[in-house]
């Protein structure tokens, strides 16, 4: 199985070549990469999926009187309160790249790999994401400074969860 930094060394491997399309079959896994468009680089996995289970019919529904709907009325929209954290859509999103569980620390001894207030930089591990018992060190590939953490440590985090808002 292809870990993350493999598959993105691919991807810049790709990048900086005049390769315009890049398809891959290993042990199962598939990953095909094109460039070109607005989208310079696409990462395509599939897995082998279980046939679908064929839902149970519905029941018949006899017809009834059509029931009057009146729309809710208008709110007032709600006040904006003022807030110290820079906008969020200024910010910067790290997000994990895969399901699995967030750590932020490389061992229970040892201290966070960052916190609010540090700056990183493209290549500074920000965390570590376990899924099926392998280690993936998650890298910023930005720069700035973490604003805020989003995850807490142990916490099973989502493919595309934000896991740290950093300030460019």
């Amino acid at each position: 199985m292809l870990k993350l930094h493999e598959i993105r060394e691919i991807i810049k491997l790709l990048d900086q070549s005049s390769v315009q399309e890049f398809d891959l079959e290993h042990e199962g896994l598939r990953i095909s990469v094109k460039k070109g468009g607005r989208v310079n680089q696409v990462a395509e996995v599939q897995v082998p999926v279980a046939p679908a289970v064929q839902p149970a019919p519905l029941p018949i529904q006899t017809a009834q009187a059509p029931v009057p709907v009146h729309p809710p009325a208008p709110q007032p929209p709600a006040p904006k309160l003022p807030t110290a954290q820079p906008a969020e859509e200024n910010l910067l999103k790290i997000v994990s790249p895969m399901v699995g569980t967030f750590y932020s620390k490389p061992d229970p001894n040892s201290p966070v790999f960052v916190k609010e207030g540090d700056r990183v930089g493209a290549n500074t591990i920000v965390c570590i994401v376990e899924a099926m018992k392998l280690f993936n060190e998650i890298e910023a590939e930005v720069t700035g400074e973490v604003v805020k953490v989003l995850a807490t440590d142990g916490q099973l985090v989502e493919y595309g969860q934000p896991l740290f808002l950093v300030k460019p």
